[in-house]
């Protein structure tokens, strides 16, 4: 089912991705922004991976490695926010990915796009270009969604499965909003600490520290737009107080907790 929607120069369809991208994807929409007007936007990170399949014009995006114009692009797991701006007509299909389903479409190690926006094709290669190409020749958002979940699910489907330890390990961390220690998950495995580190970079991206960072970050975030106050947030979200949630936020957000705007599930 797809549900369309028009806020303040954004026109966007989303749509449940089908049965098989559903362990992999867990956002995919087509949208059309216009302004008059540069759009700045602050994006604070997420546990997921994103890939912008744009076709519009290229999207200012100013991270960890400095500022690039790019309107299709893929951006890893970070533990700190993207700085975007949108001019003119941006236009394009986004996909949000969990971590192990950018590792199995992707087929690289994920430390290569940790904290990092890259150009799609320099991680896709020609298969981008010629998905973009299919989705801006398509007639509508609805149309440009199938046409990317039928692709996203093809690919995937002949990729190789990601590491199911790795795979068991992510899904603690997520299950326990990043406050499961990283010793206790490396017991469970029977792994070493630097062994665990070392398949998170290849699978995840950050190591397994700086994964529950953002975790925590990302539960306690919905914590404090819900209403709930900045030092009950960080006593349920697995801060020591109030001031290492404040640290935290400044770090990852670029504001305190109280000063964090809404984060849109989008880098673009």
């Amino acid at each position: 089912m797809n549900d369309a929607a028009v806020t303040e120069g954004l026109t966007f369809t989303e749509s449940e991705p089908g049965a098989f991208l559903r362990p992999y994807v867990t956002h995919l929409s087509a949208y059309t922004e216009r302004y008059a007007d540069p759009m700045p936007r602050r994006q604070p990170p997420f546990a997921g991976v994103v890939m912008i399949f744009g076709f519009g014009a290229p999207l200012t995006l100013d991270g960890p490695e400095g500022a690039q114009r790019l309107a299709s692009f893929a951006g890893g797991l970070h533990d700190t926010y993207v700085d975007t701006t949108t001019t003119g007509i941006s236009e394009g299909v986004q996909v949000n990915l969990t971590p192990l389903g950018a590792r199995r479409l992707l087929g690289m190690p994920l430390r290569e796009l940790a904290n990092r926006v890259v150009p799609l094709e320099e991680v896709l290669g020609g298969w981008a270009t010629a998905t973009v190409a299919r989705l801006a020749e398509a007639p509508d958002g609805a149309v440009r969604i199938a046409l990317l979940d039928e692709a996203l699910s093809t690919r995937i489907g002949d990729a190789p499965l990601p590491d199911r330890r790795v795979g068991w390990a992510w899904q603690r961390l997520v299950a326990t909003r990043g406050t499961m220690s990283v010793a206790s998950i490396a017991a469970e495995l029977g792994w070493s600490h630097r062994h665990l580190v070392s398949r998170f970079h290849d699978q995840i991206g950050l190591a397994p520290k700086a994964a529950a960072r953002v975790l925590r970050f990302e539960h306690a975030s919905g914590r404090l737009r819900s209403g709930m106050s900045p030092a009950d947030t960080a006593a349920v979200c697995g801060y020591y107080d109030q001031a290492h949630m404040n640290r935290e936020f400044r770090a990852m957000a670029g504001v305190t907790p109280r000063g964090l705007a809404s984060p849109p599930r989008t880098i673009g």
